[in-house]
């Protein structure tokens, strides 16, 4: 019973030696600090500077003119597309059916969603790439939308 009562002694001031030296002072505690302040302030400088290239990636006002004036005109060729389709739809004798109308409806208001987003851009300029990848993908999307409105899939 003694050697176990001299182990728990031992062992309990080994244990509060080392508690006693690791313990920081406030002083290192300090140190600490102000270097994890450094650290943050480089990170949010370097965000910053990552921002600032990005909205920097704006088109030119002569490749932005050109793309809006090719964007506008295959919106009014989706237009005037979309009107041939209304106006075959609403003919006499031709049944059709609401899905149909509701494709109609559908395609029309992705044209008129792209139309907005083209003045939009044009007031926001923001990520220039981006826009132009993304809208051009919709375009496309809707003129082949468009296309294949009319075909059937019945065999």
């Amino acid at each position: 019973m003694k050697k176990s009562i001299i182990t728990i002694a031992i062992a309990s001031m080994i244990i509060a030696g080392s508690a006693f030296t690791s313990c920081k002072s406030p002083a290192e505690k300090a140190d600490d600090a102000q270097a994890d302040v450094q650290d943050a302030r480089k990170d949010l400088n370097e965000a910053q500077n990552d921002a600032n290239t990005k909205t920097e990636n704006v088109a030119t006002a002569e490749e932005w003119q050109l793309f809006k004036s090719e964007a506008e005109a295959k919106i009014r060729s989706n237009e005037v597309r979309i009107n041939e389709l209304t106006i075959q739809m609403n003919k006499p004798g031709k049944v059709f059916d609401d899905l149909y109308k509701k494709r109609i409806q559908t395609l029309e208001q992705q044209n008129r969603d792209l139309k907005n987003r083209i003045d939009a851009y044009d007031k926001s300029h923001t990520d220039w790439e981006t826009f132009k990848r993304e809208f051009n993908h919709d375009m496309d999307e809707l003129g082949e939308a468009l296309k294949n409105l009319t075909v059937s899939n019945k065999n």
